[in-house]
């Protein structure tokens, strides 16, 4: 259910009371100025391994990228922040339980969590995790992500088989730590990036990659801004709460062909370039691109903005599913694969995003279910929609049901070739856990060109042949929305540009009791389509 506009306002006042710091002008550094940014486009270079690096809500991210994107991630770095979808897609889990220790964070769902996904193939396989480098930073005197979440981090990782490095020895606040940092380590406010006495890039570089030669007195190479919005989800940045603007550092030996690797490093929350005039100061102060000089790193930094809503007033990462993205820490996050879609472009291991998708909602008066006995006997049209949704699994009348849904698919502009399609749900309510009856049960989704029958649903659509069968999976889900896995290329084939698209949920094998969920009540279900 959404909250209202109340709770949402009594819930953004106890994170702002959370992240939010005393705000102060930055202090000027004695470091040779960073170079000043110039426009451009990224192009790929000889890439041979990429990492992310973050801050708070970019740790957050960083460790994002990694699980979800393990084949391409080879490790990370994570300055103040909890484990993998911590926040669960819940603000009030993020708040309570991946900030403060007020709730338990779940650590062991969390890791259940990333294997039920590896296994559906909605993040890569987990095997991956095993041998990677991973540094985690908490200092004690951070209250605004509280150490025992951190150390919660360090844990999960070593779940999987990571190779953690902890630094949990100083006092330091709420920030990035870094030797050009105009705060006392202590301290936790703007640029919240903390001078404590070491240098944090050495120590973590040198673990993600095994050693580091010493950095340069200044960077030598070039700063080049670029347009996120080729990269975002139908060239739109800012509706992902990103910014127009993102930033990529490249040395000079990377620019002439040596072979270097990639750091993603991810600011915090505030610490955007368009937030309330910040500009350049992570990038800055971050000390990375004195090691990249030095050691053939290019560092990406990407850019989040604030929204004008109440979803993300501080320009943070989307690590509780903001703006209604549910898929926000998977394969299929709106931020993750803009990001994936600027590594591509530097790596050169895909062409360019598409740049335009459409998204359309199921019409009403064609949706509905069937049910049936387990033979597809005695079928006939459910009647509850208008009271629970759409109903798929077994019923408590032993009868199984079958959902479909009806989208219009002829706003594809003609001579546009599809690259991407998946269906997204929300559940309204439902009984048991049809997902696990029996064991590793799935719920696919057949598409069907033009309708199955008529184009209103009728008993026959039960078991009607459809073009493509089983043309996507929807991952077991208990509340929210839930997209599926990507439909396949018989899925693809089957979107009809024309027309109608008829999709068909039903699980793949027959619930042997009452397991069951209802979607459609509230919120349609959408058919998103991305081409190019």
């Amino acid at each position: 259910m959404r909250a209202s506009p109340a709770a949402l306002f009594r819930r953004l006042i106890v994170l702002l009371s959370l992240v939010a710091a005393v705000l102060v002008l930055p202090t000027a550094t004695d470091a040779a100025a960073a170079p000043a940014p110039v426009p451009g486009d990224l192009r790929p270079y000889d890439v041979d391994a990429v990492y992310s690096a973050g801050v708070s809500s970019g740790g957050y991210m960083a460790t994002q990228l990694h699980v979800a994107y393990s084949g391409t991630f080879k490790g990370s770095a994570v300055f103040a922040a909890g484990p993998y979808d911590c926040a669960q897609n819940d603000l009030n889990k993020a708040l309570n339980a991946c900030m403060d220790t007020l709730q338990d964070l779940q650590l062991d769902k969390l890791e259940q969590t990333t294997r039920d996904w590896s296994a559906q193939g909605l993040v890569d396989p987990v095997a991956n995790l095993s041998g990677d480098p991973v540094y985690v930073f908490s200092g004690s005197g951070d209250t605004t992500v509280k150490r025992p979440v951190a150390d919660a981090l360090a844990a999960y990782y070593g779940r999987f088989g990571a190779q953690v490095r902890y630094d949990s020895s100083t006092t330091a606040g709420h920030a990035w730590i870094s030797p050009l940092g105009p705060n006392s380590c202590t301290v936790t406010q703007s640029p919240w990036i903390n001078n404590c006495g070491f240098d944090a890039e050495r120590d973590l570089l040198g673990h993600l990659l095994g050693s580091v030669a010493a950095p340069s007195g200044s960077p030598g190479g070039t700063l080049t801004q670029f347009d996120q919005n080729k990269y975002a989800p139908g060239g739109a940045a800012k509706a992902v709460s990103m910014d127009d603007k993102g930033f990529v550092y490249v040395p000079t030996a990377c620019a002439g062909g040596a072979a270097c690797k990639l750091v993603v490093a991810l600011h915090g929350c505030k610490q955007g370039y368009s937030y309330q005039g910040f500009g350049s100061q992570f990038i800055d102060k971050a000390y990375l691109d004195e090691y990249a000089d030095t050691n053939n790193l290019i560092v990406l930094y990407p850019q989040a903005v604030a929204t004008t809503t109440l979803d993300n007033p501080n320009g943070c990462w989307n690590w509780w599913g903001y703006l209604g993205d549910s898929a926000y820490a998977r394969h299929g996050g709106k931020q993750i694969e803009t990001i994936m879609a600027m590594v591509k472009a530097l790596t050169g291991s895909t062409p360019p995003p598409a740049q335009n998708s459409v998204t359309a909602a199921s019409v009403d008066a064609q949706d509905g279910y069937v049910k049936a006995a387990a033979d597809g006997s005695g079928a006939a049209v459910g009647t509850l929609e208008g009271t629970y949704g759409l109903a798929v699994g077994r019923g408590s009348d032993g009868k199984h049901n079958r959902t479909v849904l009806s989208f219009d698919t002829s706003q594809i502009p003609a001579g546009k070739q599809i690259t991407r399609a998946y269906v997204t749900l929300t559940r309204s309510s439902g009984a048991g856990d049809p997902w696990s009856s029996p064991a590793g049960n799935r719920l696919l989704v057949d598409v069907n060109r033009g309708c199955l029958g008529g184009c209103s649903v009728e008993a026959s659509d039960w078991a009607a042949a459809a073009t493509a069968s089983g043309a996507a999976v929807v991952g077991s889900f208990s509340s929210g929305s839930r997209s599926s896995t990507d439909l396949s290329a018989a899925g693809l084939a089957a979107i009809d540009r024309t027309g109608t698209t008829q999709v068909r949920l039903r699980f793949e094998s027959n619930p042997a009791s009452t397991a069951y969920l209802f979607v459609n009540k509230d919120t349609r279900a959408t058919l998103t389509v991305e081409y190019q």
